[in-house]
């Protein structure tokens, strides 16, 4: 998956659309993210200790993620990403790196 933590993203798909955010948590395993402010449910709790108001608490459910894509920080303009190869100068080890395919530049 392309998508990590901390991205900012623009929601492609669904009811959203047009919306962006910061992503708060990835689970590769399924292909979804949790995107700030994006895809909010309504819960409806009880009044607990910790809660003692109880009420209806609004919270961010998991999107696909191919209905979200990077936003370049160079162009300000959603983009897709591809990898490079490069050489790490300390260790001379070979690293993978994301490249935006709209500016190239290293995200």
């Amino acid at each position: 998956m392309k998508i990590r933590k901390s991205d900012n993203v623009m929601i492609i798909a669904g009811n959203d659309k047009g919306k962006t955010g910061k992503v708060l948590k990835v689970f590769p395993k399924v292909s979804r993210v949790i995107v700030e402010g994006i895809n909010l449910r309504k819960r409806h709790t009880k009044p607990t200790q910790k809660n003692p108001q109880g009420g209806i608490l609004e919270k961010e459910s998991p999107i696909h993620v191919s209905n979200v894509m990077l936003i370049d920080s160079k162009t300000n303009e959603p983009t897709r990403l591809g990898a490079q190869i490069i050489l790490d100068e300390k260790t001379g080890k070979k690293k993978r790196a994301r490249v935006s395919r709209v500016s190239g530049e290293m995200v």
